[in-house]
């Protein structure tokens, strides 16, 4: 692979709004190998209204009488306490990212804290303010795309592609399909936007993965691409970079027996330390793709392959014949393709039984 993998630990809302257990899990990213910690900015007056109700799972793994608005206002950071956070990011050396999930939001990262990318989620694949937003902030994306179909997706990537490119005229449909087809708008496209794969269920069945739709992904927009994993376990993910994955996100959480939404489809800080692990071995050993002899495998190659050899003793002068010549270990020998050719010959000295044919 021309470049590695970036790793994400998507710590989310995995803080149950406590700053002092978002800085563990920084720590914990931070100890497990990962490129980035993401984490999630939002203000829920501004997300979802009071009455929205919350998915099944989170309404399994939280206080089933709270409404949506009230478990995540819970869940909330101050600007305050993602400055905190992003200062030890950097003191670290791992990137921080958040996903913005309001305009309000989107500006706090992108003017305050000047963050080098954003990462929008699934649920705004079709939220087209915001990803105008995004793209005329002029910072690169990652979109996550579950639950959508290929139509809606480039759909999304018109609209990023008329933010980016500064497109003239009002925003709209059909100025989001001109620019979408215009070689700026997709210059704009591969410069800047990376998609990510993902099925939004918490956690995915392996059935709905589908993780050969990531390489449709990439065949029919040309786009970096990568995984954004909700399956229980390393499996999918490691699988994933197998299959061509330039980016792996995967929620994590210090103790998957906390109270809150996400936690039980996360994996536990050795657990996100061992996928790291599996993905690095993984990608070290897709390799270049071209088919040669490796440097580890040349000092075995005389001992597996196989050389002529006498198959009974054989007198000087006796011709070689399929009774009396055979092929055996070690290939330090004459080659077995020679076989054919040395069949009739006569022998130019004796040769005791398993002894190498040649000088």
């Amino acid at each position: 692979m021309s470049e590695s993998v970036y790793i994400i630990a998507e710590a989310g809302v995995n803080h149950n709004g406590s700053p002092e257990m978002a800085r563990e899990l920084v720590l914990a990213a931070v100890r497990a190998g990962a490129d980035a910690v993401k984490f999630q900015t939002f203000k829920a007056d501004k997300l979802v209204t009071r009455a929205a109700p919350k998915a099944d799972y989170q309404t399994a793994t939280t206080d089933a009488g709270e409404s949506q608005h009230e478990m995540i206002r819970k869940l909330e950071l101050s600007a305050d306490q993602h400055a905190v956070l992003i200062d030890l990011c950097n003191t670290r050396n791992i990137e921080f990212l958040s996903t913005p999930f309001d305009l309000e939001s989107l500006d706090l990262l992108v003017r305050r804290f000047n963050l080098s990318r954003i990462k929008l989620s699934s649920g705004d694949l079709t939220n087209a303010p915001l990803l105008l937003a995004a793209a005329r902030s002029g910072k690169p994306v990652i979109v996550s795309t579950g639950m959508s179909t290929i139509g809606e997706i480039e759909a999304a990537l018109g609209v990023l592609a008329f933010g980016y490119t500064g497109h003239g005229g009002g925003p709209g449909v059909a100025a989001f399909e001109h620019a979408y087809a215009t070689k700026a708008g997709q210059e704009a496209l591969r410069r800047n936007v990376t998609l990510l794969h993902c099925t939004t269920e918490y956690p995915a069945p392996f059935a709905d993965v589908n993780l050969r739709a990531m390489q449709t992904l990439a065949a029919a927009f040309g786009l970096r691409t990568g995984y954004s994993d909700h399956t229980a376990g390393i499996a999918i993910p490691v699988a994933a970079v197998a299959l061509g994955a330039q980016m792996i996100e995967k929620h994590f959480t210090l103790d998957r027996n906390l109270p809150g939404p996400d936690h039980q489809a996360s994996l536990e800080p050795d657990e996100l330390a061992q996928m790291v692990r599996s993905i690095r071995e993984v990608e070290t050993a897709l390799g270049t793709g071209v088919k040669q002899l490796a440097p580890s495998e040349a000092k075995n190659r005389a001992i597996a392959r196989k050389s002529l050899v006498a198959a009974v003793p054989i007198s000087r002068g006796e011709a070689f014949s399929a009774t009396n010549l055979t092929v055996k270990r070690p290939g330090d020998g004459i080659a077995p393709a020679l076989y054919w050719e040395y069949l009739g010959k006569t022998a130019d000295r004796d040769y005791q039984a398993d002894e190498r044919i040649g000088p």
